[in-house]
């Protein structure tokens, strides 16, 4: 449920999934200098629980996913501006899939943070809007490599350089959302394919996680992905899908 009062970002653990939610609804859940290192700590709390295997990241309320780094702290060009680029970079690569849950509109750096996730859940009558180039801003280098890698580079220049507002179903044919759902239908639909991730065998998800960012971000490291391949094959968790595919039931990933 929503909360009556602004705080900085709330995370929630229920079983293997993490839900992480942006919480100031009346500024339309921006981002303060003062949660960045709140942010930096949840990620560091799931990385170290080896019961987690999902997490998802939405706002509070119904109305917008956030508005992004405040602007007021961005326009002094203070160390913090730099940290919200670490911050997102950290939730690329966190251990662990990741599902945005993108109940509203989007804008500025939040498009960059639900970017960094792995699946993105969006809703229909929603706004994005990337205003960097119409207030005067160029955005930081790892935003900017994060939309050349994950939608290409036309559709990056459109985005960065005419600054324009874009519906939800433009988004979804670029490959900026992984799926559009109708508010209603948003709660079910991320509750159900978070259930899906946290269901998987979690070694050789997040081994192939890893790896396939690597991959778009031309770093691929071709040798340990196949020390990943091999442990793998000698795992318990490949035998236990094996049997349990034989059994017609569902596996019990363990992560060994």
């Amino acid at each position: 449920m929503p909360d009556d009062h602004a705080s900085a970002p709330l995370l929630e653990i229920s079983g293997r999934i993490a839900r992480l939610r942006l919480n100031r609804p009346r500024e339309h859940n921006r981002i303060d200098p003062t949660d960045l290192a709140v942010l930096v700590d949840h990620f560091a709390r799931i990385e170290q629980d080896p019961d987690i295997r999902v997490l998802v990241l939405t706002g509070t309320g119904d109305m917008t996913f956030s508005s992004g780094y405040t602007l007021s702290q961005v326009a002094q060009l203070s160390a913090e501006a730099v940290a919200f680029d670490q911050v997102v970079d950290r939730l690329e690569v966190l251990r662990v899939p990741t599902l945005a849950a993108i109940n509203g509109g989007v804008y500025g750096g939040a498009t960059d943070l639900a970017l960094a996730c792995d699946f993105r859940i969006g809703v229909t009558g929603s706004r994005f809007r990337m205003p960097a180039s119409r207030i005067g801003l160029h955005y930081y280098p790892g935003g900017m490599r994060r939309y050349v890698e994950r939608l290409g580079l036309s559709v990056a220049k459109q985005l960065f350089l005419l600054g324009e507002v874009v519906a939800p179903e433009q988004l979804l044919q670029w490959g900026y959302l992984t799926e559009l759902v109708v508010p209603a239908e948003l709660a079910g639909r991320v509750q159900a394919l978070a259930e899906q991730l946290a269901a998987v065998a979690p070694a050789a998800a997040q081994g192939m996680k890893r790896h396939l960012n690597a991959i778009a971000a031309g770093r691929f490291d071709a040798a340990a992905a196949h020390a990943d391949y091999v442990r793998s094959l000698r795992s318990k968790d490949l035998q236990e899908g094996l049997a349990a595919f034989v059994e017609k039931r569902a596996p019990r990933f363990s992560g060994d």
